[in-house]
């Protein structure tokens, strides 16, 4: 028998291993995240509705399979938090809001289905914003997630449960989704690794827009390899994403990037984002300690300057699509982030449209252009440190006031607008002890490459006191006694509805 705090310590791929190796049972592996998120969960919030019954259903099954030598998946026995934004069967799906606050799909999604069929668990779903909307995890469902390290502070979003939970060790893989940052952002504040895939690498059929490129799904990790080991099992064609396309990669990492050979242009802000002046600082001084590794590491310029309003304007779109039925039968049952973007793109012409997704191809073909000479370009991941959670949204940088709630996400959504793979992985912390997350981006439709050269940074990380993947002081956790339902507008789930829901039925 393995000491239970060990094993949940321990990532995916090296779970894999031991349960492939028949040296630890998928049951021991699963009671372990059971006892972390029981311990910790009250603590950040990072997990809402929860299975754990039917999730110790398979995984003795699986530990049968495994005693009679079946095939098995990709993702065999390991539990993985859901995002609650992706239907689960059986299983509570609010998105945070209180018109689904007792919507129990009857079938899996897209996504869902396949990280099944691929062997994984699911143990529960993973705090959002309502409906998705802005990168700061808390919603009138559920309350608000806090940061690891410290619980006062947010966890990003709108995948921060996720992070969060991947963060303080519950589940060793989170699914994630990402629209203008809302996998990279909660990586970066959390201290874990967020991919943002290209369009249609891995499919997603919740997007009513489905020819749309903005919104993704992509894994979620405490590192590279564990990221790369999910993306494996979720990619590749569906006939229900018009944008997915046929891909298979290996199973595992194999062979290195020689640093040395790569070519790594950076920039603070890419010309039109909003950055504090620390924050600036402490990205300076990051690439200052990288330059060495490279065959050439210097700053880029690159043409962003409507790339605000194009943002404003397809996201906008996005949200009038999935929020029309909602909106009109009674704005107010929507919060104010949901119902300001759906007004917002209510109010646009289809000259705003047709601008804005001709803006956003000059974009495309603009950045894809630095990619002649970059093999990888680097940015920060967020403009600023954690800020307490109780605060809806960024309000200013520097002193300056903002445009909107989201305006404080633009390092990541540039980088949305032009389609580019993307991730952000942890490198140190900030001037604040706060995780710092580094963003690297990739050619077109190069994951994989993208992945690689990460694994290879990562790994040169881990060697320097100021760069490696922080972890959150656990002990300190335990004690925290902050109160996580604070910012809600409606009344949370009482005590009682809460443990119905935990278990998968409808909370009311």
């Amino acid at each position: 028998m393995h000491n239970p705090n060990e094993l949940a310590d321990k990532g995916a791929v090296e779970l894999k291993a031991l349960i492939d190796s028949r040296q630890v049972s998928p049951v021991e592996v699963l009671e372990a995240c059971i006892a972390r998120i029981e311990e910790y969960n009250p603590k950040i919030n990072a997990f809402c509705a929860t299975s754990f019954e039917r999730a110790r259903k398979e995984a003795r099954a699986t530990e049968q399979a495994i005693n009679r030598c079946e095939p098995r998946g990709l993702l065999s026995g390991l539990p993985i938090g859901i995002k609650d934004l992706e239907e689960t069967e059986g299983l509570l799906t609010t998105y945070g809001s209180p018109l689904f606050r007792a919507n129990l799909p009857t079938q899996d999604n897209q996504l869902v289905r396949r990280l099944r069929a691929a062997g994984a668990i699911v143990v529960g779903k993973t705090n959002v914003p309502e409906m998705g909307a802005g990168a700061n995890t808390r919603n009138p469902v559920w309350g608000a997630t806090g940061n690891p390290f410290n619980p006062r502070l947010n966890a990003g979003g709108s995948s921060g449960g996720a992070a969060a939970a991947l963060a303080a060790n519950m589940v060793p893989l989170c699914s994630g989704s990402d629209t203008g940052g809302s996998l990279r952002i909660p990586a970066a504040k959390c201290g874990i690794v967020g991919l943002r895939t290209s369009p249609g690498l891995v499919p997603s059929e919740r997007k009513l827009l489905g020819w749309t490129p903005i919104s993704v799904v992509g894994p979620m990790g405490r590192d590279v390899a564990d990221t790369w080991l999910q993306l494996a099992a979720t990619a590749g064609i569906a006939p229900n994403d018009p944008l997915s396309y046929d891909f298979s990669m290996p199973a595992a990492m194999e062979g290195t990037v020689d640093l040395s050979r790569l070519r790594v242009g950076y920039t603070e802000d890419f010309g039109v984002c909003d950055v504090d002046d620390d924050i600036r600082r402490v990205f300076r001084a990051k690439v200052a300690s990288l330059k060495g590794l490279f065959a050439s590491c210097e700053e880029i310029e690159v043409d962003m300057q409507h790339a605000h309003r194009c943002f404003d304007v397809v996201r906008a779109e996005a949200f009038v699509g999935s929020l029309q039925a909602a909106y009109e039968k009674d704005p107010g049952s929507l919060g104010p982030n949901p119902r300001a973007n759906y007004e917002m793109g209510a109010r646009m012409s289809l000259k705003d449209c047709v601008w804005a997704n001709a803006e956003q191809t000059r974009i495309f073909r603009r950045f894809q252009q630095l990619f002649s000479q970059y093999d990888l370009i680097l940015s920060p991941t967020t403009p600023v440190s954690a800020f307490p959670w109780e605060q809806p949204y960024l309000e200013s940088v520097n002193g300056v006031a903002l445009e909107n709630y989201y305006r404080w996400l633009a390092l990541t959504y540039v980088v949305t607008l032009a389609t580019n793979p993307a991730l952000s992985m942890p490198m140190g912390v900030d001037h604040l002890d706060m995780p710092f997350g580094m963003q690297v981006i990739g050619k077109f439709r190069g994951d994989l490459e993208l992945l690689m050269a990460a694994r290879a940074l990562e790994a040169h990380c881990e060697t320097t006191q100021d760069l490696r993947r922080p972890r959150p002081n656990m002990a300190a956790l335990a004690l925290s006694e902050v109160d996580l339902w604070t910012p809600v507008t409606h009344p949370p789930l009482a005590p009682d509805q809460y443990a119905t829901a935990t278990d998968g039925r409808p909370a009311v």
